[in-house]
């Protein structure tokens, strides 16, 4: 890809609003509807999670296509089979689809086939709203690219900004990033975002949610002209429309069934708690049965989910938490601990959650009820993967 041809002129359009205080807004309670939280699941099992499209028919280079069935994937899952050659061919893409959906793949794989053509002047650039989904994408690219000379470097707050320096050091053709560190590393011009080719910009209704739209615009301004811009998003706001549409040109538009929707292959209830009756009993009263094997449990505040990762521990129940006090170097080691089973319940808050890949999560507990059912649709999406059938278990008052 060469930055003669490149489109994507427009300036990203002025965010609206401002930034509250949050020290003066006054902690809400959700409203949702807790009948939102009960629904059979309606399995599609790996029939309709994934294609009949093999890897070997994409025409991949050798060495790539061998690390794909290395990973253990035969078969394009929908997404991947909608977005991989559109891609390979320069499309932007807009993309709605559910989590764990194979999207990371969908976007990584035409990547790495334009790095290969021409990796001295190739940059792809990465965004993601937390540092865990960040960890996992790079996880994932290094996978992909072993034996192929193709660099990757992640770029996250919450690690010495100084040992950046050094990694900026190498030609890096993929680099991943939380939107904050990106911008810091710019405005000391160790980063030049002008070399970027492509724009990827994961789980972007989550960046704005969490704030991050006055961050993006500043990148994606910093990057101007470039060859390809993606955006993935779980849901799609009628009011996200005006800036999306400044930021891609021309998009090859995907939504995967469930995109925007709870995942079909989840089952979902809700546990009420009687007057009366304490909450962490009725919960370790949950945590007996040994179906529950891999627990996220959801809480709303991060003194909460310490409080409960101690009293868990406590009653004899392997738990750990994560959430955004705690030090990236914390949050990896609670991670792996829970993937390699170590450790059977992750508490965690909404943001720390964000990007949590575990294939094999059996359920998700909400302690508390989310505020918005964006929210319960991303906390519930850590389970159910990969056309396996997950639970989903709400409490409510």
């Amino acid at each position: 890809m060469n930055n003669s041809t490149r489109k994507n002129t427009k300036p990203a359009p002025a965010p609206r609003g401002g930034n509250q205080d949050r020290r003066t807004v006054k902690k809400k309670e959700s409203t949702l509807d807790p009948r939102l939280f009960v629904k059979k699941a309606q399995p599609s099992g790996q029939e309709g999670f994934r294609t009949e499209k093999s890897f070997a028919d994409l025409g991949l280079t050798a060495k790539l296509l061998q690390n794909i069935l290395t990973k253990g994937y035969q078969t394009l899952t929908n997404i991947q089979e909608q977005s991989i050659l559109p891609l390979l061919q320069g499309r932007d893409m807009m993309a709605i689809s559910k989590t764990g959906s194979g999207k990371t793949a969908a976007f990584l794989i035409p990547i790495i086939e334009h790095a290969l053509k021409d990796p001295r002047n190739y940059t792809a650039l990465v965004v993601t709203p937390t540092r865990e989904l960040a960890l996992q994408i790079e996880e994932e690219f290094k996978s992909l690219t072993l034996g192929m000379s193709l660099y990757s470097a992640t770029f996250i707050g919450g690690t010495n900004i100084n040992s950046d320096h050094q990694k900026l050091q190498r030609k890096l053709q993929v680099i991943v990033g939380t939107p904050g560190r990106l911008l810091d590393l710019s405005d000391r011009r160790e980063l030049d975002l002008r070399k970027v080719n492509t724009l990827v910009l994961d789980e972007f209704d989550r960046m704005l949610d969490m704030g991050f739209v006055l961050d993006v615009n500043k990148l994606v301004n910093r990057i101007g002209k470039r060859d390809q811009t993606l955006l993935f998003s779980a849901t799609l706001e009628p009011g996200q429309k005006k800036l999306i549409d400044g930021l891609l040109s021309n998009p090859l538009e995907v939504k995967v069934s469930g995109g925007g929707s709870t995942n079909e292959n989840i089952e979902q209830q809700t546990i009420h708690v009687q007057e009366g009756q304490d909450k962490f009993d009725v919960l370790a009263d949950l945590l007996a049965n040994p179906e529950l094997e891999k627990v996220i449990l959801f809480t709303e505040t991060k003194r909460l989910a310490d409080r409960l990762a101690k009293k868990l521990v406590q009653a004899g129940i392997n738990a750990g938490q994560i959430h955004g006090d705690k030090s990236q170097n914390f949050r990896n080691r609670m991670i792996d601990e829970f993937k390699s089973g170590d450790i059977r319940v992750l508490v965690a808050t909404d943001v720390a959650a964000r990007g949590i890949d575990v294939a094999d999560v059996s359920h998700v507990i909400n302690y508390q009820l989310p505020m918005t059912m964006d929210a319960y649709i991303h906390r519930i999406g850590r389970t159910g993967r990969a056309g396996k059938v997950g639970h989903a278990i709400t409490f409510v008052n």
